[in-house]
């Protein structure tokens, strides 16, 4: 699974890593409320563990634990991608320039 990092075009441990980054940089700039804590908590959650799960897949003992940690990965960049949607939704008199980059859905 590995030898795609010569182009980059597909390596994604580095973009995993680099959303993880975005999504600590975009929550530093909401405002702290008792609704955004939570939410971000599971924000900044989320989005290390899509992270996190893609690299245990790149160093998974056989196809089945790679398979988990691949699914497991997609699941939580479903729930990263929804958390941030509603964030930046609730947010909207304040939200800044960076959250257009997580509006894309998932297929």
């Amino acid at each position: 699974m590995e030898g795609t990092s010569g182009a980059g075009k597909y390596d994604l441990e580095e973009r995993t890593f680099v959303l993880a980054q975005r999504v600590r940089a975009f929550v530093r700039k909401l405002p702290r409320t008792v609704c955004n804590f939570e939410d971000v908590k599971q924000l900044v959650r989320s989005s290390g563990s899509v992270a996190s799960n893609y690299i245990e897949a790149n160093e998974a003992l056989g196809k089945k634990d790679f398979l988990l940690h691949i699914k497991i990965s997609r699941k939580e960049s479903k729930a990263a991608t929804f958390c941030a949607s509603w964030m930046a939704d609730t947010t909207r008199p304040r939200r800044s320039s960076e959250s257009h980059w997580f509006r894309r859905r998932p297929n």
